[in-house]
């Protein structure tokens, strides 16, 4: 039988940045974004905040003593329609890739407010989704402003079937999940940090944890694994897990600013970088505690036969009667308080998914409209 789906053939850079420094982390993420074409790579993916780096310091030490990392992330961050994002649009389109990153935005309205952000590109060098983290998870607000559901979109391609994403912890809300499984998703990319430590590492805590009486430190890669694993089979999907790495300079520099948190850093999990097929199986290659690229080949017709048994989206194993959600995919900013339309985010570059998107957005935006699954169903504002 004739396959009616692509094959895709991705590659998840488990890699560290040059640690808060945008211009040499972006040389190098052109330079990965090249070796991945030159592997027959459809699309390349990279880590949670990758550029210019993911704010460990504020898992570490307090904050009233992260002012200098602060302003060092902000004056690093990019714009959405920075030379930086413009560079790394042209990177895909000389190599004929797709890419999704993950980086560190800064807003043109405000110096201090910070997104923790994704950007799928297309191998023509168009921004095809621009995604800011729904709510920054337990001292990530620290650091970062909510995002809004703009980005919660599945984004329709010829090459490499429909993909959608989720950053880090947004993996772990199911409203958020199964918004992408209701616009088809069929590759799931999440994006995860190095590392995420939630325990300081010192032996009184040690002695505690064995003991039974304090928690334990947080399981990087079974956490990842898992809430993974749960979406690939509840949406019959493929997923491609990338993490970040932190190697010796990272380490250093955090360690040199808070000299009590070596333990800490010296004794968490590093993330790993893998693929799952749609029944939650690893499949592919895998990279973890160190740099490298994973590469996995995707096959998309696999997500059709699970179809049968579990379809949550579809009216087979459905209740539209029942459940009802409502998802507001407004870009939300001060540009509304004075009455104008909303600036441009996007490069001359950038398109939007498919042709005709925008407007069939404007019909869907009058109160009750649906995706069309009858009583009830996924309602985008």
């Amino acid at each position: 039988m004739s396959a009616w789906l692509p094959k895709v053939r991705v590659a998840a850079c488990n890699v560290a940045p040059v640690f808060l420094d945008t211009a040499k982390t972006v040389q190098k993420t052109v330079s990965l974004i090249r070796e991945a074409a030159n592997n027959r790579a459809d699309l390349v993916v990279f880590p949670e905040t990758y550029i210019p780096a993911f704010p460990l310091w504020a898992a570490i030490s307090a904050p009233i003593d992260n002012h200098s990392f602060f302003t060092r992330l902000a004056r690093e961050s990019l714009l959405i329609d920075g030379q930086e994002m413009r560079t790394l649009q042209q990177a895909c389109a000389q190599n004929h890739i797709y890419a999704h990153i993950g980086f560190n935005e800064r807003s043109h309205h405000s110096t201090g407010c910070l997104w923790n952000s994704s950007v799928l590109i297309s191998d023509s060098g168009q921004i095809l989704n621009h995604h800011r983290k729904l709510m920054p998870t337990f001292y990530e607000k620290l650091v970062w402003s909510p995002g809004d559901g703009a980005g919660l979109r599945v984004v329709d391609t010829q090459r490499l079937g429909k993909i959608g994403s989720l950053i880090c912890g947004e993996n772990t809300n199911p409203l958020a999940r199964w918004s992408l499984m209701a616009q088809g998703e069929q590759l799931h990319i999440s994006s995860w940090p190095p590392v995420w430590p939630t325990r300081r590492v010192t032996a009184a805590a040690a002695k505690d944890a064995a003991a039974g009486a304090a928690g334990k430190q947080y399981d990087n890669l079974a956490a990842n694994r898992t809430r993974s694993a749960a979406h690939c089979f509840e949406a019959k999907c493929f997923g491609v897990l990338c993490s970040g790495f932190m190697d010796q300079a990272m380490r250093d520099e955090l360690v040199k600013f808070a000299p009590e948190a070596a333990a800490t850093l010296d004794g968490v999990t590093q993330g790993a970088s893998l693929f799952l097929d749609p029944t939650g199986a690893q499949v592919g290659g895998e990279i973890v505690g160190e740099e490298g690229i994973a590469y996995g080949e995707l096959d998309l017709n696999a997500t059709v036969e699970g179809k049968q048994f579990h379809d949550v989206v579809g009216t087979g194993y459905q209740r539209y009667d029942i459940f009802d959600l409502r998802v507001n995919r407004r870009r939300l900013g001060p540009e509304g308080v004075f009455g104008a339309e909303p600036r441009e985010e996007l490069s001359a570059m950038s398109t939007p998914p498919k042709v005709g998107e925008e407007q069939k957005e404007r019909r869907m935006a009058a109160p009750g409209s649906t995706t069309g699954h009858g009583a009830g169903g996924l309602r985008m504002i």
